[in-house]
């Protein structure tokens, strides 16, 4: 965006920029968000930073009247695939924290130097001042949505001692800690209340397909693991830290995440799992503004705004699950996955009932029981894989030599992968074709420019909303919807529903699609493809 249309945006108060940018003005040494309610200020006072972190950098302190640091996330991360958009990724999934700016480097393909160099210019900040920004960010949320106490809001953010927590909040709030938490809104507590657990409300930008979401994820959910209704999602993770246990409830205008887990310190790293996980992080307006411009698409865009593309809460899992998915019905991959934790998995201990819950009804989330399994881990399922899955040796094969390359190291996964690297990398194991390695890439990596033309379920979608339905004309005819095309499979494979038919159509349909001929493909008549992802 040029200077003249970010000024315009602040001048609009417009909250579709909220997290995308930051505005400081010179004259109060402040910076805010671009729907910051107060007056605007003169062009020449006006600068405007990519990052928080860049304000901070240039001796700028947050907004106490907007809260910047309370906004969604950049959705530039998602849509950006350079290094500095993976980098972010990274970060907020705790890199820094675990194996310093090293490690970042490393994982990025840089010397420390270069990193700090390339980000400095590119965002205004080194890495370490942006791990320093997320920090300051998981601490603001937890001081105004949890009753932790100060030291553990400080180690849960990551900071290293409540001193430099304490400074930390000073420096960039202009508040001590004490004084932020006062500020926060009386509101109802949390709809789960666990005890000893985490309570927070998520941010993010509308409209939002809650009911899509919880749809997509309760057709995926393995008992044990996960536990979904229509308006709640829960599961069992593992972090740095060790086991964690969260769950994820829809109240109608915003998301709350509750999360017991084994370590404080790994709530940053679940956030950010859970934010990409329900891909909250997205311009739902930009995207179904961009779609809705393809006359075959804007009937299921009208009757599906905001969609959302969910992300994975394990990479090394969802490779698991999609490799199992392949070639096989939804019910069929979901049987198999389940039969697979179920024998491989390790047990949690279920969390005791909070005592002051009168018995809540069946359809009430506190009603449903929690997860207690963890998925098997890629040590596990290369050990023992091949007692326990069944169907034709060669793909039994495949899941076990790739669980060995992700328990051995030789195939790493994450959300700062390169995703062209990350597709060349899961191509050359043995059994993973075209379509898994790129829904992998969707799925782990967010990105927002994935089209599965061999998918069986999103062609029959194509077919409902009048576009060509083979594989080469719904390639042709998706460049109209780059760099969205993650999301036009959203819509495809939400078209391929029998519910589908409600929808306005842009043309009369075309003849049913050909068989596919893809090594790897999907069910025609699942929400998505047919493996068992959980999100």
């Amino acid at each position: 965006m040029s200077f003249d249309e970010r000024y315009r945006a602040i001048s609009s108060r417009d909250t579709r920029f909220d997290g995308q940018f930051v505005t400081a003005v010179r004259t109060t040494g402040i910076y805010c968000r671009p729907s910051c309610p107060a007056r605007t200020p003169k062009p020449g006072n006006v600068s405007f930073f990519a990052t928080s972190a860049a304000a901070h950098e240039a001796g700028y302190r947050a907004c106490k009247r907007c809260l910047p640091e309370a906004a969604p996330g950049s959705p530039a991360w998602d849509l950006r695939g350079d290094a500095a958009s993976r980098a972010m990724r990274l970060i907020a999934d705790g890199v820094i924290e675990r194996e310093g700016v090293p490690g970042l480097a490393r994982r990025l393909g840089y010397s420390t130097r270069h990193l700090t160099r390339m980000l400095t210019e590119e965002l205004g900040a080194g890495p370490v001042a942006l791990a320093r920004a997320h920090r300051a960010q998981t601490a603001r949320m937890l001081l105004v949505g949890t009753e932790l106490t100060m030291a553990d809001v400080a180690f849960s953010a990551g900071f290293a001692s409540v001193r430099q927590f304490n400074d930390t909040v000073r420096e960039i709030f202009g508040l001590t800690p004490s004084q932020l938490r006062a500020r926060r809104p009386r509101a109802a507590g949390d709809p789960f209340g666990a005890p000893g657990g985490v309570s927070l409300a998520l941010p993010r930008r509308g409209p939002f397909d809650a009911a899509g979401l919880f749809a997509w994820m309760s057709a995926r959910a393995l008992p044990g693991v996960e536990v979904a209704t229509a308006d709640s999602f829960a599961r069992t993770v593992r972090l740095p830290g060790g086991p964690a246990r969260f769950r994820v409830h829809d109240d109608g205008s915003r998301l709350r995440l509750h999360a017991t887990l084994a370590r404080l310190g790994d709530l940053p790293v679940l956030v950010a799992r859970v934010r990409r996980l329900f891909d909250l992080d997205a311009d739902p307006v930009a995207i179904d503004a961009a779609l809705a411009a393809v006359p075959a698409l804007r009937g299921s865009v009208r009757g599906v705004p905001g969609l959302r593309v969910p992300g994975a809460a394990d990479p090394a899992e969802m490779l698991v699950r999609a490799m199992i998915g392949q070639q096989v019905s939804v019910a069929a991959a979901r049987t198999a996955l389940t039969r697979l934790a179920a024998a491989l998995g390790e047990r949690m201990p279920q969390p005791p009932a909070d005592p002051g819950d009168a018995p809540a009804d069946p359809g009430d989330a506190r009603a449903v029981p929690g997860p207690a399994l963890l998925f098997p881990t890629p040590a596990a399922i290369a050990e023992r894989g091949g007692e326990v899955l069944r169907g034709p040796a060669a793909r039994v094969r495949a899941i076990v030599s790739a669980a060995e390359a992700l328990a051995g190291g030789s195939l790493e996964l994450s959300p700062g992968d390169d995703p062209a690297a990350q597709r060349a990398a899961l191509i050359a194991l043995p059994g993973i074709g075209s379509w898994t390695a790129d829904y992998v890439r969707m799925r782990v990596t967010g990105d927002p420019d994935v089209l599965l033309p061999g998918d069986v379920a999103a062609r029959a979608g194509a077919a409902v909303l009048g576009v060509p339905a083979d594989a080469r004309g719904l390639t042709e005819w998706a460049t109209r919807a780059a760099p969205w095309r993650s999301y036009l499979m959203g819509h495809l494979w939400r078209a391929a529903l029998p519910q589908a038919a409600a929808l306005p159509q842009a043309a009369p349909r075309p003849p049913a699609p050909e068989p596919p001929s893809a090594s790897d493909t999907t069910d025609p008549f699942s929400l998505a493809p047919l493996e068992r992802t959980p999100a």
